[in-house]
């Protein structure tokens, strides 16, 4: 009886080498498609606690087969915050993104992602004259129509907002303003009532004025206080409602 080769029997086993390089080439392709700017925060942040999770040695799986003290206090699996909340709030950030795309390049508007949910902060320089809670419309009025129609979206129906006001460090003419508190508070109002204007219900909304406590930069500088100065329009979280 013949013997085989030994080079067929060496070529069995070569499928392989070409096999793991394909699942390797597809990996580096989906890879390199991943944009962390079109995913969901909520899964995200998710994926990251899971592994945190593992890396300080914590067990997966159910080992727990009876309740324990979070359930007694309440604390299940249907007090959670729904999924479909997170993905909508995750799309919003998105098209909130894409809608103010000239004004985010500009420095005019900023939309950023916190524990507070969806902030969309305009700069207040643009909107209001120094030391004025009175909208300048000619330059703003563009950007509050588009703000109006995404908060007015069936996207957002059912979420809350927030009006933050906030001003820089400087003392206000006292003529004018008593404080800063006065005038951040002012301007929070202000932009409500726009909004309002534009058929967003005023009931959706909570306003708040902080003053200078809440800076984002240095209040030394003049480009820091001009950061500060700013009205965010926060679409809530459902844990701040």
């Amino acid at each position: 009886m013949a013997r085989k080769k030994p080079e067929a029997e060496e070529a069995k086993g070569e499928w392989i080498v070409t096999y793991s390089d394909m699942v390797t080439l597809m990996l580096c392709f989906f890879v390199a498609l991943f944009n962390p700017d079109e995913s969901d925060p909520t899964q995200l942040q998710q994926m990251i606690s899971a592994f945190n999770a593992i890396g300080m040695g914590a067990q997966t799986g159910g080992n727990t087969l009876s309740q324990g003290k979070s359930a007694d206090l309440g604390n299940t699996i249907m007090q959670l915050p729904s999924m479909e909340q997170g993905r909508s709030l995750g799309s919003s950030l998105r098209r909130a993104m894409s809608l103010f795309e000239p004004e985010i390049k500009s420095n005019k508007v900023k939309i950023t992602h916190d524990e507070r949910g969806v902030v969309i902060s305009l700069a207040s320089d643009m909107f209001f004259a120094p030391a004025s809670a009175v909208i300048n419309y000619e330059e703003s009025r563009d950007i509050l129509l588009r703000l109006g129609s995404l908060l007015n979206s069936q996207q957002l129906r059912g979420r809350r907002f927030r009006i933050e006001g906030h001003t820089d460090g400087t003392d206000t003419d006292v003529t004018v303003w008593p404080s800063n508190w006065e005038l951040s508070a002012a301007r929070s109002i202000a932009v409500l009532h726009y909004l309002a204007d534009l058929g967003v219900e005023e009931s959706r909304f909570q306003v708040a004025g902080f003053a200078a406590t809440m800076p984002i930069s240095d209040d030394s500088t003049p480009e820091g206080r001009m950061n500060n100065r700013r009205v965010d329009i926060v679409i809530l979280d459902e844990a701040h409602l």
